[in-house]
């Protein structure tokens, strides 16, 4: 018998498993079945795949090296399938875009909106995750496009600057001052403060610049959800740091200059350097630096020189 895709989905399933029951129930087929094909797989490529001597299967080192390359074979074969059915008229379609958390509060709702409305066939799937498993699912073709930050990124990524991202201390507007005058920096140690936690990039953006200047603001807050910083800011004398865009397209919310101002940040589309463009990608690439061209985003300096972000 031949090799047939269920050997490397087996194979795969195990691996990432770590036991035959557990792949077993993932894959909806009965133990026995499973540890048959595996077998079977062995014998056709004529090696040991997997060590079965302890109470977990492990890959040996013919295994790992099946696997890689298995991985990599079932990426290109959905990646073709994908190509063989793209319609370049976009009646219909999927697209998968993968986001930095900060992105959906004034960024993803306006080109989702608007792709919908060009393209209603097209199927948007949206994920909000950090950097790292935008790209790591990029190069495993989960996604298809990205949008984060410039920096340094994993081989085989490519990153296609789209705007610089500036972020500001918001209030209140009820609670802002009336002269719009620059806030010195070492006025924050007098206010009391909402931020974003820990797990995102912003939040470690900000501790830098707070550190920078030497000084521990009091956060009485911390949330993982920008809509909640913001409902919770509008109703109390609460302040935040976000990108200045949402300030600008909230109502009830008025940024507030620092001196010095925090560092801006270069926001990036990102791909998959080898990847297949499908006309989805290619359409929403192309809305995606129109908005960019329309809205008032802070255009990219010249010699910008932005760091490693997060999420």
């Amino acid at each position: 018998m031949g090799l047939e895709l269920r050997h490397l989905r087996y194979l795969l399933a195990v691996a990432e498993n770590g036991t035959f029951t557990r792949a077993a129930e993932e894959l909806h087929i009965s133990q026995p079945t499973l540890s048959q094909q595996i077998k079977q797989l062995e014998r056709i490529v004529g090696v040991q795949l997997l060590d079965r001597t302890e109470r977990t299967v492990r890959l040996t080192d013919a295994g790992e090296a099946y696997v890689h390359h298995a991985r990599r074979a079932l990426r290109d074969l959905a990646a073709a399938e994908r190509a063989v059915h793209d319609v370049h008229d976009l009646s219909r379609g999927r697209l998968r875009l993968a986001v930095t958390p900060t992105f959906t509060a004034y960024l993803t709702g306006p080109l989702a909106a608007e792709f919908h409305t060009r393209h209603p066939g097209i199927t948007l799937t949206l994920r909000e995750t950090t950097q790292d498993r935008i790209e790591a699912g990029l190069l495993a073709d989960e996604f298809d496009l990205g949008i984060a930050f410039t920096g340094s990124h994993l081989p085989g990524i490519t990153a296609t600057e789209l705007f610089s991202e500036t972020l500001t201390l918001v209030t209140s507007t009820r609670h802002a001052a009336g002269d719009h005058r620059a806030l010195p920096v070492g006025d924050l140690v007098r206010m009391q403060l909402a931020l974003l936690s820990g797990d995102f990039a912003t939040r470690s953006h900000i501790d830098d610049y707070f550190a920078q200047h030497g000084i521990s603001p009091r956060t009485l807050v911390e949330a993982n959800s920008i809509q909640t910083l913001t409902e919770i800011v509008q109703r109390t004398s609460l302040a935040t740091v976000l990108p200045d865009a949402i300030a600008h397209d909230h109502p009830h919310l008025t940024p507030v200059p620092l001196d010095p101002s925090l560092p801006d940040r270069t926001v990036a589309l990102l791909t998959r350097t080898d990847a297949y463009r499908s006309a989805a990608a290619r359409a929403f690439t192309g809305l995606t630096h129109e908005l960019v061209r329309t809205r008032p985003y802070a255009p990219v300096p010249a010699r910008s020189k932005p760091g490693r972000a997060r999420p």
